[in-house]
Formats: structure tokens, C-alpha cells, sequence
């Protein structure tokens, strides 16, 4: 028995093992992919979109907090791509590492549900998971900086933004699309549906470029597309139409093109984080919204149905059926996650 049990044990080990692997590659993966694009802001390079912190966040929601390691092995690899690490190393790794992991803790207590399917969960990702846990590691990382005298104090604040936002980014763009693919696209689409999926498509390739790389500032063109994903495809569609948007207008804006030409560092950081924050807070809240709608409307027709078939029983001199139990009404479903 007790073999057995050894057996057991080691088996979880080893999953465990091979999913804090799985965490860092993805972590360092994305990281990579965050380094193609960066701004110069106080003297200090910043990221306008950090994804590893979609990807961490995302990753402790699924697969538990235990696979925490794979954040801070992530973050290690990440920074020795970059420079050598030195003393102040063990911060940046502390703050990247926390600051998920507190996002997950906040969540969970919040109740989030993975599928986002309330809008209390949109609320809870943007206030709790992005803007508040994302603090931290925008205070740590530029709190070291000026301690370790390669950022002047005098930029601390301006840095701080920046690193905040793009942290935040990361969660409000990286993190639903991973989420959405975890719980995958339900149900399948008619054929009329495919055409305009096809048109939102077609649209998005022509309106999205044009608003980026138009030399007047054309970028408000981007929210109906995203009207139109949110209230046809929900948070497949909105998730899809802003991270398109985003990567165009984050290339524009490290090119300083388009509706970015002529403007200094920190007025194109601004704007364009101020443009990606509101459009995803917009997809993200709109999208949950209409899911919240479709699914209080189901459950009241699920509800007068019963209602039809216990009065027809009645009608009849019969018992009424028993009602079926299952987690689909109301507050009952997805649960945030492993423990």
C-alpha cells in the first residue's frame, strides 16, 4: 500500500514538475515576444505590452498556485536574455513573481469564474487582477532601478506609469485569450454566421491599419469593430478584434507612424496605452455584459418551461416531474480553479 502511495505521490510530482516547465517556457516565450516592440521612457526601455503577465496570471488561475515556480524560473531566463543579472535580480524576480500571484489571490477571493461569463468577472479581472496587482511589480522593478542608480528619481513617476500600464496590458489582452482558449468556442457557427464572422474579419484588416497608420488620428474607427465583435461573437470576438488592434497599434506607435508621427516618448507611450487600456476595459466589460444577458435569459426560459410542464402534470391529476439538478443556473458553474 504504502508503494502504492509512493507511486502516487510521484506521479503528481513529476505533473507538477512538468507544468512549472511548461509555465516558465510559456513565460519566457512571451517574453520574447513582449521585447520585439519597446519605448524609450525616462531614460529606462519599457515594454507597451508585457504578455508574461497574461501568461502568469492565466496560468496560476488554471493550473493552481502551486505552479508559481514557473513564473519566477520564467522571469530569471527572461532577464539573463537581456543583461547579466546582478544583487538587484532577486527583486525584479520578487515582484514579478508576486504580483501574479496576488492577482490569482484577489480573483479567487472575488470568485471569479475562468469563463467570464458575469460581468462582475470582467470587473474583477480589470480592477483586481490588472490595476491593483499590477502595483506591485511596477513598484518593486522601478523602485530598484532608482535604488540601484540606473534610473534618475526625478523619472520615477513616468517610468512607474509605464511599467504599471504595460504590466496591466499584459493581464487585460493576454490573459482572456488564454482563458477563452481554455474553455474553447462553444457551440458551432451556421453558415450565416461564418459569413459575417468572414465580414468582421475583412473589416477589421482594412478599418484597424487605416486607423493606426492614418496620419490623422482615426484610431476611435477601432470601437465599432469591437461593438460588433462583442455583441455578435461575444468574448471570442472582442478578445480576437483587441489584440489585432493592439499589435497593429503598438507597431505604429514604436515607429512612431501614423497616429504617433510627430510626438514625443512619453506622449506616444500615453497615448497609445491610454487607447489599448480603453479599448480592452471596453471589449472585456462589454463582452461579459451581453454573456451575463444571454445567460439570465436562458435560465428564465429554462425556468417558464418547467413551469408549462409542471402545470400540464397538474392539469392532468399527475405528480409534477422532479426538476434536474445540474451547476448551468444562475451563480452555479465554472469554478475559478484548482486549488
Amino acid at each position: 500500500m504504502a508503494g502504492v502511495v509512493g507511486t502516487e505521490q510521484s506521479r503528481r510530482a513529476g505533473g507538477r514538475a512538468v507544468q512549472i516547465l511548461a509555465v516558465a517556457a510559456c513565460y519566457y516565450a512571451a517574453a520574447r515576444l513582449g521585447l520585439l516592440r519597446e519605448l524609450t521612457v525616462g531614460g529606462a526601455v519599457v515594454t507597451p505590452i508585457w504578455p508574461p503577465t497574461g501568461v502568469a496570471v492565466a496560468s496560476l488561475l488554471i493550473l493552481g498556485l502551486g505552479c508559481w515556480p514557473g513564473v519566477t524560473l520564467g522571469a530569471f531566463f527572461a532577464v539573463l536574455s537581456l543583461t547579466t543579472p546582478g544583487p538587484e535580480v532577486l527583486g525584479l524576480l520578487l515582484g514579478n513573481t508576486a504580483a501574479p500571484v496576488c492577482a490569482a489571490l484577489l480573483l479567487r477571493r472575488a470568485g471569479f469564474r475562468t469563463d467570464l461569463s458575469r460581468l462582475r468577472d470582467g470587473l474583477a479581472l480589470v480592477f483586481l487582477g490588472a490595476l491593483t496587482a499590477m502595483l506591485i511589480s511596477a513598484t518593486i522593478g522601478v523602485g530598484l532601478l532608482v535604488l540601484s542608480g540606473s534610473l534618475p528619481g526625478r523619472h520615477f513617476g513616468i517610468v512607474w506609469l509605464a511599467w504599471w500600464v504595460g504590466d496591466a496590458m499584459g493581464v487585460l489582452i493576454v490573459t482572456p485569450l488564454l482563458l477563452l482558449l481554455l474553455h474553447g468556442v462553444r457551440g458551432s457557427l451556421p453558415l450565416g454566421r461564418w459569413k459575417e464572422a468572414a465580414a468582421l474579419v475583412l473589416a477589421g484588416c482594412a478599418v484597424v491599419p487605416l486607423a493606426a497608420y492614418s496620419s490623422i488620428s482615426l484610431l476611435f474607427l477601432v470601437y465599432p469593430l469591437i461593438i460588433w465583435a462583442a455583441l455578435r461573437f461575444q468574448l471570442t470576438g472582442s478578445v480576437l478584434c483587441v489584440l489585432l488592434t493592439s499589435v497593429v497599434a503598438t507597431v505604429a506607435a514604436t515607429d512612431e507612424v501614423g497616429a504617433f508621427a510627430g510626438l514625443g516618448r512619453v506622449e506616444v507611450m500615453v497615448k497609445l496605452q491610454a487607447f489599448n487600456g480603453a479599448m480592452a476595459l471596453t471589449a472585456l466589460l462589454l463582452s461579459a455584459v451581453i454573456i451575463e444577458q444571454r445567460n439570465t435569459r436562458r435560465s428564465v426560459e429554462r425556468a417558464c418551461q418547467e413551469l408549462v410542464e409542471v402545470l400540464e402534470h397538474l392539469s392532468a391529476g399527475d405528480a409534477p416531474p422532479p426538476r434536474p439538478r445540474n451547476g448551468t443556473d444562475g451563480d452555479r458553474g465554472q469554478p475559478s480553479g484548482p486549488p
